[in-house]
């Protein structure tokens, strides 16, 4: 259905619009090639778009984040895999620039200039095998040495790590005086101890190349530890720089994967000459209602999310709840429509040749990434019946060491 847009949220889909059908050409051959879209991300640097959260002051557009969802939305529904990557450096970028703009940090004016000057495509990191990924602890560890840390450990789904840079990570530090401490740090993708291994080779979003990476006593220095607190909590800085931001733009990918899957759709029914067909209609107003639910959940979240109000209500377990809330719903809806649809493509959902089956495949990856159906569900309930779910460390505030 039709979207009333702000003049600037407008502005910059018209950026992405330039791009968008380049996108969708290619996004067959990179997913049965099992190939990065490099040739995309040359194409957004050259428009301007990989600039698109940092501050117009520091060379950017200075998109928030309620201008970055749609923007994600309409690169998800031409090619879910590339915008799945590029949100892993868009939303860690809206994440600095909205404690910049508050704090005026050197060290985060420092990195969104780099952004800005093409030096710097942002990766974050912090996925582990057998951990359900809630930036709580990690099995990768750091030791101390002079002047910072050594770091140890592998780690898995390193989305956008195919062409970024630098990347956020996490270890767990055992410090003597403070007992376990989850180390939140900056690495340099090109230090020689980190080893990409190439083993993605998934079902969906094969052209995101989310490797492992292996870190094997690569050096972090003090000043590149930009967090930490204790193992086991939940953490102020994370629930308001990660889950706030993360979770609604994970959501936007999966909701504009229904959007071109749902645009697809309306087309089979046009050329059948089905558009006065009453099961095709029940499924399209079904899709509708779906994705649009989804979007009142997003733009209430980015609409409120980091206000004073918004910190003053809510408790912390609370805004990781709400969080949570709004991408699961965002992917649980995108799945359903999906099924919806499938009454009216039919056959036409299984076949390689066409874009529907591969927007299927992808839209399945929405469910298991963090925070998953069961670990949303477990804030959510805890949250609605009072229950703790974990020590709290921090206050809700943004500060300039996030």
């Amino acid at each position: 259905m039709k979207q009333l847009y702000t003049a600037r949220q407008k502005k910059f889909l018209a950026m992405a619009d330039q791009l968008v059908e380049r996108f969708r050409d290619r996004a067959p051959d990179n997913d049965a090639n099992n190939a990065f879209p490099h040739e995309n991300y040359d194409d957004m640097w050259e428009i301007g778009l990989l600039n698109l959260s940092v501050p117009e002051e520091l060379g950017g557009h200075g998109a928030t984040l309620f201008e970055v969802i749609p923007v994600v939305e309409r690169i998800a529904s031409a090619d879910a895999a590339t915008a799945l990557a590029v949100n892993m450096h868009f939303t860690p970028l809206a994440q600095w620039a909205a404690v910049w703009r508050k704090t005026k940090s050197p060290r985060l004016e420092g990195l969104l200039r780099e952004a800005a000057e093409g030096r710097l495509i942002w990766a974050a990191i912090t996925s582990e095998f057998g951990t359900p990924n809630l930036m709580t602890d990690a099995r990768t560890r750091a030791e101390r040495v002079e002047g910072g840390y050594r770091v140890t450990g592998r780690k898995n789904f390193g989305t956008n790590s195919a062409v970024a840079t630098h990347a956020s990570t996490t270890a767990r530090f055992e410090d003597p005086e403070r007992g376990p401490q989850l180390l939140m740090m900056k690495i340099d993708l090109a230090d020689p101890n980190i080893t990409i291994h190439p083993v993605w080779n998934m079902m969906g979003m094969r052209a995101t190349q989310s490797n492992d990476l292996e870190f094997d006593g690569v050096f972090v220095p003090d000043a590149d530890v930009v967090h930490s607190f204790p193992v086991g909590h939940l953490d102020a800085t994370v629930a308001e720089t990660v889950f706030g931001s993360s979770q609604p733009a994970f959501g936007a990918v999966y909701v504009g994967l229904a959007v071109g899957a749902l645009d697809w759709a309306k087309q089979q029914v046009r050329r059948r000459g089905l558009v006065d067909d009453a099961r095709a209609q029940d499924a399209i107003a079904d899709a509708e209602i779906l994705i649009e639910s989804a979007r009142a959940l997003i733009y209430r979240h980015t609409a409120q999310f980091g206000t004073d109000d918004y910190y003053n209500e809510f408790g912390l377990q609370e805004i990781v709840a709400q969080s949570a809330l709004v991408k699961h719903v965002c992917t649980k809806n995108a799945v359903e429509a999906f099924s919806r649809l499938i009454d009216v493509v039919g056959g036409a959902a299984y076949a390689k040749s066409l874009p529907f089956e591969r927007m299927w495949r992808d839209v399945q990856a929405g469910l298991f990434m963090p925070v998953s159906s069961f670990a949303a569900h477990e804030f959510i309930a805890s949250s609605s019946l009072g229950l703790s779910m974990a020590p709290e460390h921090g206050s809700l505030r943004v500060e300039a060491s996030a």
